[in-house]
């Protein structure tokens, strides 16, 4: 199926205290899959690290809210590092890890290999998520940097549910891993 995915970042503030605003998804075939908005307090707490908290509100598949404690900044060897824990409103406890680095092939060519990691500390039954890592994704972007503002890009990118979410899935019929190929825009202003 065709799938439009979309990530996006926006904040206001200076350099020790912002306003955060994260969004990412997707919608197949016109329906949407996933939607997921954060608004998040943030405060620089070392060189290059702010402390982050606030709110998440998933608007499918199911709307739910969860209070929101992480970190995000840039680790040794130049790793960009989001990590994050969720608490939601019935209760459940999840986590997520989001690593990046940058590989510049040319001034203006680069390749981004990425990867994710979800855990949830119990099983969450009407979301088909079983207790433990839940899901990854690996991936390897490469952008052109017209300006540092506009990059188009290819992402090359393999998911896969983990443990009892995989479990669970294979016993509904569904698949466990997927690959893609993704085409788009990165920019900022």
């Amino acid at each position: 199926a065709d799938v439009l995915t979309w990530s996006g970042e926006a904040w206001i503030g200076g350099d020790v205290n912002r306003i955060w605003f994260k969004t990412e998804g997707d919608a197949a075939d016109g329906e949407v899959g996933d939607a997921e908005i954060q608004a998040l307090w943030s405060r620089n707490i070392a060189d290059f690290w702010d402390l982050q908290a606030g709110v998440r509100v998933d608007l499918e598949p199911d709307a739910t809210t969860y209070l929101t404690l992480g970190v995000q900044g840039l680790a040794p060897y130049r790793f960009e590092t989001e990590a994050a824990a969720f608490l939601s409103e019935d209760g459940d406890i999840s986590a997520r890890l989001h690593q990046s680095f940058d590989i510049h092939l040319t001034q203006r060519l680069i390749a981004e290999p990425h990867a994710e990691i979800n855990a949830y500390a119990q099983d969450v039954p009407e979301r088909d998520i079983g207790a433990g890592f839940s899901d990854a994704e690996i991936g390897l972007q490469i952008r052109y940097e017209v300006t540092r503002k506009f990059a188009p890009y290819v992402d090359l990118v393999w998911e896969s549910a983990l443990g009892e979410t995989a479990s669970i899935a294979r016993a509904n019929g569904e698949d466990v891993r997927s690959e893609s190929v993704r085409a788009g825009v990165r920019f900022w202003f």
